[in-house]
């Protein structure tokens, strides 16, 4: 087994296809292939389906391309080592939250003090952000709920109170608050299952002897934000999340109080990765001042 051989595999897994691979690699697209094929040809394993247009991992090669994501970290860290007197940093961050609103206030300051770091932002529930950063898929994440384990390093973004939403002409007769048992008797907009704001919500409910069920289950919280506007149904948020809408009424659970917690999490093996540990000191140097 060769470095060569690995980083090809690697590469044609990160980006989806020889062709691309070879482009990144500055190699011919037959010189990646075959050093694909010589590694599968080595170990007796099969690692990609190749079909017309694409290719895809088997199950072997999916568990190697986990191990090539830290093999090449090291092998990045080795980098950074070797070049820590350099003032620049720059490279890659993938961010996953489960709002943006939790972040937006880092992200601006953060890309101006760093312009060469490439940042990406996406959405997820916190089962999916946490599946992302265990997968090498993501170097940050902001979740609504401390990750149970010693696997994540946690910085704390503080909590907010649940509250609900409705749009402004849903049949409410003018309630600016609603109980646990009224819920039960009007539709409601949840999120797919894994999200936290759901699940708190839910377990509360069920110490009061009430099984809350939704009318309708919308992936991410746009989509339930867009749900709620259309008039189909109550949906839930926590308050530093609500925003500003002039299209929707806010209402407090009365005779509750949920609390959401948020907090930047990434694995803590990870740590030392440059562009991680810097991300983190810069959120707790500017987390004081929000």
């Amino acid at each position: 087994m060769r470095h060569s051989q690995l980083r090809a595999f690697h590469y044609v897994a990160y980006l989806g296809g020889f062709s691309r691979a070879a482009e990144f690699l500055f190699l011919t697209q037959p010189a990646i292939s075959e050093q694909v094929r010589k590694l599968e040809q080595d170990h007796d394993v099969l690692l990609f389906h190749r079909e017309r247009k694409r290719v895809r991992l088997t199950n072997e090669g999916e568990q190697l391309f986990r191990y090539t994501k830290q093999y090449f970290e090291v092998e990045k860290k080795i980098e950074e080592y070797l070049s820590a007197t350099s003032a620049v940093l720059d490279g890659e961050l993938r961010i996953v939250a489960d709002s943006a609103h939790h972040i937006t206030f880092l992200l601006g300051k953060f890309c101006k003090q760093y312009p060469h770091v490439s940042v990406t932002l996406n959405t997820g529930n916190t089962e999916s952000i946490l599946e992302n950063l265990r997968a090498y898929n993501a170097e940050i994440g902001i979740v609504g709920a401390v990750p149970q384990g010693k696997d994540m390093e946690i910085l704390d973004l503080g909590s907010t109170e649940i509250t609900a939403f409705a749009a402004n002409d849903f049949p409410l007769n003018s309630k600016r608050s609603i109980t646990i048992k009224d819920l039960s008797k009007l539709p409601l907009i949840f999120r797919e299952s894994g999200s936290k704001t759901r699940q708190k919500l839910v377990d509360e409910a069920k110490k009061h002897g009430i099984n809350l069920k939704p009318a309708i289950v919308a992936e991410g919280r746009e989509a339930v934000r867009e749900v709620v506007a259309s008039g189909a149904g109550i949906g839930f948020v926590s308050q530093a999340e609500y925003g500003s809408d002039d299209r929707f009424t806010k209402l407090k659970l009365r005779d509750v109080n949920i609390q959401m917690s948020e907090s930047i999490v990434h694995l803590t093996q990870r740590g030392d990765v440059k562009v991680i540990r810097i991300f983190m000191d810069f959120a707790r140097e500017m987390l004081p001042r929000v």
